[in-house]
């Protein structure tokens, strides 16, 4: 395994357990839900979820945005953003 695939599942790992060691808002919950879908499963994929779903749709889109980016360019932003929560 790689050291950034190691690194990613570690903080990965550690925001899972952080339980109140960081506040994130829903704008950035989003994000690095879209950020470890990216990582993890690559390009989003599957029918867009209607209008009335909106937390599906929401995670839908900001996974869309995403397009493109490369696993490894998502790990180290995911991890990157992480550490700036941390240093907060």
């Amino acid at each position: 395994m790689s050291d950034l695939k190691q690194t990613f599942e570690d903080t990965v790992n550690y925001v899972q357990n952080a339980e109140g060691e960081i506040e994130l808002s829903n704008e950035l919950k989003l994000k690095m839900y879209a950020l470890y879908k990216q990582a993890s499963e690559g390009d989003v994929s599957g029918k867009k979820p209607g209008m009335m779903d909106f937390i599906a749709r929401a995670k839908f889109m900001a996974w869309e945005e995403l397009k493109g980016t490369s696993a490894d360019d998502a790990m180290q932003t995911y991890i990157n953003s992480v550490e700036e929560l941390k240093n907060k």
